[in-house]
This record gives structure tokens, sequence and C-alpha cells, in this order.
């Protein structure tokens, strides 16, 4: 049987069958390093240029030096010495730490039980444990007793004693609970619904908008120290000043909010911070908190603090991290070019 001769044109589409499928599989795996490449190379741009945090990277990474290390020094060979010391030897007990003096001391003696007549005491074993107690609502009660007594023209007059000052007129909260309302939403951040949930679990239900009402009462008899507040950093003479912003219920319509923004204000060198809330970011919040400043404010590179380069009585100072960011961008932009 004679075999028919195969063309040479097959053998061609043969090889180019298999060159293709080659190049597709190296396309492929440079398709997916592009990948990789593309994803650490957002990362890294997100770690350095990013607007949410300020990252310090190092000098020996291409980051722009700001000139304040100082001239280099050779360094010098580290000498080797030889250091003893003894320490005490670690006991399998665990060891109890010494509760503080000031804490209030409840005594309970125990006696041992069927002790006999003739027993002498040779001495005593002392056990602290400390215990607590949760908080308790208690009602402080004021009674004053009233007197009848002859006026001056023969009249009688009543007489009572004073009721002393109470932080809210004709409101029934004490200073304790109110200072433990304030403390516990923004030092313990507790919201008052929870709150109120404390309170109803000691038999005592209070509205929240009652809880609402007291904590709107206790800011008005706070203002005074805000102002105080205000004032003194206001005649700092070195602030850091940066704005944050802030959701804000809406009293329009239940459930939404809008953004309202924190104006920062902090003096390192008294060791004092102000919050001055805006319902915007523009740059009349810090022209009027700022108006008679007179000192140095080192704020980030935001357009609203551009106003005060025409104060005389102002220096402004740039951020350092926000200046090594934007440095070490245009290194890179005209590296690039």
């Amino acid at each position: 049987m004679q075999t028919q001769p195969v063309s040479p044109y097959e053998d061609i589409l043969l090889a180019l069958r298999k060159e293709n499928e080659k190049l597709a599989q190296i396309n492929t795996k440079q398709e997916h390093k592009i990948t990789y490449l593309e994803h650490e190379l957002a990362q890294l741009k997100r770690m350095i240029f990013g607007s949410k945090r300020a990252r310090f990277v190092p000098s020996d990474s291409g980051q722009l030096a700001l000139g304040l290390e100082g001239p280099a020094t050779a360094e010098a060979s580290p000498e080797k010495e030889q250091i003893s010391y003894t320490r005490r030897k670690k006991k399998g007990k665990a060891v109890r730490l010494e509760l503080p003096a000031h804490l209030p001391r409840q005594i309970q003696i125990i006696e041992p039980e069927n002790l006999a007549s003739g027993a002498k005491r040779i001495g005593e074993a002392i056990t602290e444990i400390l215990e607590y107690n949760p908080g308790r609502l208690y009602v402080k009660k004021y009674v004053r007793p009233k007197f009848v007594q002859p006026g001056s023209e023969g009249e009688e007059k009543i007489v009572i004693g004073e009721l002393p000052t109470l932080p809210i007129p004709q409101g029934n909260a004490g200073p304790g609970l109110l200072a433990h309302l304030l403390i516990s939403k923004f030092t313990d951040h507790l919201p008052f619904y929870r709150q109120v949930q404390q309170f109803k679990r000691e038999g005592v239900k209070i509205a929240e908008s009652t809880v609402t009402g007291w904590f709107n009462a206790s800011c008005r008899l706070l203002e005074p120290l805000y102002e105080a507040l205000r004032r003194k950093v206001q005649q700092a003479t070195y602030l850091n000043g940066d704005e944050t912003p802030i959701a804000v219920q809406s009293s329009q319509k239940k459930g939404a909010t809008h953004t309202g923004y924190h104006w920062v204000y902090r003096a390192p060198l008294e060791k004092l911070v102000c919050f001055d809330y805006q319902k915007g970011c523009g740059r009349e919040g810090p022209e009027i908190f700022l108006k008679n400043f007179k000192g140095a404010l080192q704020t980030d590179g935001y357009t609203a603090y551009e106003i005060f380069d025409s104060y005389p009585d102002i220096r402004l100072l740039a951020c350092m991290a926000h200046a090594r960011r934007y440095a070490k961008l245009n290194n890179m932009q005209s590296k690039a070019a």
C-alpha cells in the first residue's frame, strides 16, 4: 500500500500552532506578573503619599533628606565589655500585688472552730481580697422644717431653711449624677441609651429625653470653662491646627446626618487642646478663632490656612510629614520626566 506524502505546508502549520501555544503561555505569565506589580505599586503609593496618615519613610529608600541630621561622623568599632549581675531566683508561686493603702478596708475576723478554752493567741494571718460594689443610685433628701415667728410689726412670718444651689434649677439631678453621665459618655464612650438600661437594672426608669435635657443643661454650665480654655489657647505663641470631619445628626430628618467639622487647636507648650465646631471646612472658622492670635501656626497644606500668610502677627509653619511627602512626590515626578 502506497502512503500519501505529507505536504510541507502541514509541517509549517504544526510548527506555528506549537509556537502560538508557547507564546500564549508566556503572555499569561506576563499578565499575571504585571497585575502583581501594579498591586504592589498601588500599595507603595498609598503608604508613602496617602492622605489618611503621614508615614515616615527611611532615608535609604530614596527619601529626600531634610538636612537636620548634622555632619556625618565615622563610626567607631564597638568595644566589648563583660557585665555580671545577680538576680532573684524565680519562684514557682505567683506573687500577689500589694493593694493600695488608700482603699477602705472591711475587716472580718474568722475564729477557728472548736477552739479549746486554754488556747493562747500567738499571732494572726492576714489575707486581703480586692472587691467591688457596682455604682448605686440613691436619693438625697433635703428636709427643711418650717417655722412661724413674729415679725417686726407684730405680724407672723414663715421661716424655712434655704435650699443649696442646684446645678439645674428646679431639677432633680444632683451634680454627682450629672458628672457620671458626662464622663461615661465622653470618656468611657457609653451612649445615653445604654446608661438608661443600666438605670433600669437598678429599678429606676429614666426617659432618654430627660437624660438628654440634663446633658444640655450641664453643657451650658460648662460654657464659662470652655471660654476660659479658648482664651488660654488663643494667647499661646505656638499652635498646631488641623480639621477633622464628624457626622452630625440632623434635626430635620430622623436618622439622617450631615458632615460637620471639628477644628482642633493644640498649644504644645501649655499642653492645652481646644475644639472649635464649625458646620463647614471653609476658612471662616479659623479666621474667627485666630483673629487675635499672635505667634507661629503649624498646619498641613490645606488651602484654608493660606489666608494667614498675609497676617503680619502670624507665622505659618509647614507640617514636617507633609513636606517630606510632597518633596518625595516631586522627586519621583522629576525622575520620571
